[in-house]
């Protein structure tokens, strides 16, 4: 089992030898030298060198994209996240990309019809369907997705069926205004995740 979120040496930081890894070293750097990853991972250091301390997320988006060449987009996004998700589009949009984007309630079904647990007791309450989210993008032959405050779960599974590479832009969390960080650094919630 590797615990690397424990280890007080870093010495991978320093570019000094660690034991963890050690065989699986030479066959990540295998997948490393194939064209398609050698690319990616090369357009990404350039621009952590380029953006670092300067750029928004969204601006590393856009940037990246293009490094790529990358011109088809997808946004996947919750509901309740509908106006981040518009100005994102518009954003994309204005910067040349070709954009698709996705709610989470499309072609939703009644949650009874999959025996999920319901927030309004009897009510009909319509499931997020984030198997179609990610359907619909691979329809639109997208070359990359941003996932915008899909719920946990939804999110892995939209992954899952996701022909694109995904990256995230907003993760939701209802109770720390979509900043998951912030249960790592208030004590309030490190004393509440504690007691679990």
């Amino acid at each position: 089992m590797v615990a690397c979120a424990l280890c007080e040496r870093r010495a991978c930081s320093k570019g000094e030898p660690c034991p963890v890894g050690g065989p699986m070293k030479k066959s990540a750097l295998e997948e490393y030298r194939k064209e398609d990853n050698l690319k990616l991972y090369r357009k990404s250091g350039a621009l952590e060198v380029e953006g670092y301390m300067k750029y928004t997320r969204v601006e590393e988006i856009i940037k990246f994209a293009k490094a790529m060449g990358w011109k088809k987009l997808g946004i996947a996004f919750c509901i309740g996240l509908s106006e981040e998700a518009r100005r994102l589009h518009e954003i994309l949009e204005m910067h040349g990309f070709e954009v698709s984007s996705v709610v989470c309630k499309v072609g939703s079904l009644p949650k009874d019809e999959l025996s999920l647990p319901k927030l309004r007791g009897e009510e009909p309450e319509p499931a997020c369907n984030p198997i179609l989210q990610a359907n619909l993008l691979n329809e639109s032959c997208t070359n990359l997705n941003i996932l915008v405050g899909l719920c946990m779960g939804h999110d892995v599974l939209f992954q899952k069926y996701s022909n694109a590479p995904t990256t995230t832009l907003i993760v939701k969390d209802r109770v720390l205004a979509h900043n998951p960080a912030g249960a790592l650094y208030s004590r309030y919630h490190l004393n509440k995740l504690a007691k679990k």
